[in-house]
């Protein structure tokens, strides 16, 4: 803004006093004051105003950046998934066929033997989920490690009295009476 001195100052308001007159001084100073906080404010506003677009055009900007680079990410992974599912479906199909040949070169395999595998991974999978509950049960009923930690593990069975004698202060002098 305006480079104001002093000095400068000094000589507008002498100039301001002779041109103007005591009487009227006050009132021109107070209007002259006010204009000058109102232009402050506007050119406040309008500053920002400004940064304010300029941030937006900024975001607008990172925006546009990250869902370009989120949109290559995204047809890169499509790509590694395709490969990998065309590869899954190779290897499938190689060990599908392996699988055929071996029992065209040796017959086919028992039935029984095959169900029996299957049986065999079922009752395995109905164990393990039978024990899973079963220890699930067993974590979830119990008292936990920390509070058993705390408050320590009760023992035996001690009796109130008891209890509080162990609990009770001790005092530095050992007398036997009380009367002592």
């Amino acid at each position: 803004m305006i480079d104001l001195g002093l000095s400068k100052i000094a000589i507008i308001g002498v100039v301001a006093l002779i041109v103007i007159g005591p009487e009227k001084l006050p009132k021109v100073a107070r209007m002259a004051g006010t204009l000058y906080g109102r232009a402050q404010r506007y050119l406040n506003q309008v500053k920002s105003e400004v940064t304010r677009e300029i941030e937006l055009e900024e975001l607008k900007n990172l925006q546009k950046e990250v869902q370009d680079a989120a949109h290559s990410v995204k047809q890169s992974v499509e790509q590694s998934m395709h490969g990998l599912e065309n590869s899954i479906s190779g290897n499938i199909s190689s060990m599908e066929e392996s699988w055929r040949g071996n029992n065209d070169h040796y017959g086919e395999p028992g039935g029984d033997a095959h169900e029996a595998m299957l049986r065999a991974t079922k009752d395995e999978l109905a164990r393990k989920a039978r024990e899973f509950r079963r220890k699930k049960l067993v974590r979830n009923s119990a008292v936990p490690g920390w509070y058993k930690h705390r408050h320590g593990g009760k023992m035996h069975v001690q009796s109130g009295a008891a209890r509080v004698a162990r609990f009770r202060p001790r005092s530095t002098t050992s007398s036997s009476s009380f009367y002592s």
